[in-house]
């Protein structure tokens, strides 16, 4: 017998996504509620999307069955 495949995890392929490079990439935290009280230049900040590193990103991929 094989290895079974691994399932994907819903709550993680809504927050992150894997480039065709490889790259994992997330959205920033803070940035939907109470925006006015943040600055503008905080707001666009986190527009771009971040990048997940090491042992972290791994972890993503795996949950994410990629």
């Amino acid at each position: 017998m094989g290895k079974q495949k691994l399932k994907t995890k819903n709550a993680v392929s809504k927050r992150f996504r894997v480039t065709k490079t490889g790259k994992v990439m997330h959205g920033h935290q803070m940035r939907s509620h109470l925006r006015s009280k943040k600055s503008k230049s905080n707001l666009r900040r986190k527009k771009i999307l971040g990048q997940a590193h090491g042992t972290f990103a791994k972890k993503i991929k795996q949950l994410l069955s990629v």
